[in-house]
């Protein structure tokens, strides 16, 4: 039942990334852009390594994911922020492209 619950975490993920491409054609605005797309890579590297937990067979390879998992789940949301705000300071307007 685990590898029947991996692969359809697998393919969950499949349909997150698809899903990413209509987000950054749906909002024109970057900032908004920046910060969907973040949350559904985010969800999307949850997912496959959950997949990959599940498929793991020892406890070595199972460590190794939980910790890249935190690492996923704590980078994530800085490196957003990172570039959303060297856009906010350079004084790039989202609505009328670079000034």
């Amino acid at each position: 039942i685990e590898i029947l619950f991996s692969s359809f975490m697998l393919n969950l993920t499949i349909i997150q990334k698809n899903y990413r491409i209509i987000v950054i054609l749906k909002y024109p605005n970057t900032y908004s852009n920046i910060l969907t797309n973040n949350k559904i890579d985010t969800v999307a590297a949850i997912t496959t390594l959950i997949a990959l937990m599940l498929r793991a067979n020892n406890s070595e390879s199972l460590i190794k994911l939980i910790f890249i998992l935190i690492f996923v789940l704590l980078t994530g949301p800085v490196s957003n922020h990172i570039i959303a705000n060297s856009a906010y300071v350079q004084g790039y307007n989202p609505n009328k492209g670079a000034d």
